[in-house]
């Protein structure tokens, strides 16, 4: 079955693509969502929920739908790490169900990196059979053991990646294994070194994957000196040149730091949209979505 997202139109159209990200808090209040939803809601084209991401926190299945109900368009984030297939498929059946058309899908950090130490963790699949199995539930209306899904199931699935994962070659094979699987989209991780990206975003032009799957370059505002190189020395995912982090550092007291980042960020983005090959930005808010309007005004 054909996906009928907002995303999905923009893609099949050529558009520039901007969609942003909405951390879910620990709490059960729906307001929580529908006061974030607020700067979400002006020039992007949708948003990620994300799944659990720094510990335990209001659903993203449970957070997509109230975004749904306020007239933002989600991008409902799973990861493996907390579920099995059976759990996995349950959920994207009732995500469907519920009208949310968009799902990321993801490993997720492990356990002992979002607070949560003492869980136990699943990775019964990984994130590219989790694509193929999207896919297969969408294109031929199949479950992973091969039973027949009632009625329509309407689903574009997407990946995330790293330009920075080392080996080079490696990572390039990986990004290939998530389109050949059905990725519709990539989001990158937070970019700090264009030069370094467009060298992989040019690889995945010569390989071909630039034209099957929408690629969106992730941005993020930082707030300081401090956070940069707590992320640095925390998640691989982050690689922050040195230079980034001298120039937060001589911004400043607290406050001329965030502006820094806030600067650094859409000065990236800008250098970003010039880029051969590039779909779209996606912009991590690390929780603050405030910031959101400010950066896509600025682009």
């Amino acid at each position: 079955m054909k996906a009928d997202s907002r995303l999905a139109e923009k893609i099949e159209g050529g558009d520039f693509i901007i969609t942003a990200e909405y951390l879910p808090r620990p709490g059960a209040d729906a307001g929580m969502v529908e006061k974030s939803a607020a700067a979400l809601r002006q020039g992007v084209v949708a948003v990620n929920v994300a799944d659990n991401h720094y510990g335990v926190a209001m659903s993203s299945l449970a957070a997509s739908l109230i975004l749904l109900k306020a007239g933002i368009e989600p991008i409902y984030q799973i990861v493996t790490r907390d579920r099995n297939r059976i759990a996995l498929q349950s959920d994207l059946l009732g995500a469907a169900a519920l009208g949310i058309r968009n799902v990321l899908c993801l490993s997720g950090y492990h356990q002992a990196l979002i607070c949560c130490p003492d869980s136990a963790n699943v990775f019964d699949i990984d994130s590219i059979q989790l694509i193929a199995a999207v896919n297969d539930m969408a294109q031929k209306g199949v479950l992973m053991d091969g039973r027949k899904i009632e009625g329509p199931f309407s689903m574009l699935a997407g990946a995330a990646a790293n330009p920075a994962l080392r080996p080079f070659e490696l990572n390039i094979m990986r990004i290939k294994k998530k389109a050949r699987a059905g990725s519709r989209f990539l989001q990158t991780q937070a970019v700090f070194d264009v030069e370094g990206f467009n060298l992989w975003l040019d690889a995945l032009r010569s390989e071909g994957v630039a034209q099957s799957s929408a690629i969106l370059a992730g941005v993020m505002p930082l707030t300081g000196a401090a956070e940069a190189r707590k992320l640095s020395s925390t998640f691989t995912d982050f690689s922050i040149p040195e230079d980034v982090i001298k120039r937060l550092e001589s911004a400043g007291g607290e406050e001329a730091q965030r502006k820094e980042g806030i600067a650094i960020c859409a000065e990236t983005m800008g250098r970003l949209k010039a880029l051969p090959g590039l779909r779209g930005i996606h912009i991590f808010s690390g929780g603050n979505e405030a910031v959101v309007p400010s950066l896509i005004s600025a682009l």
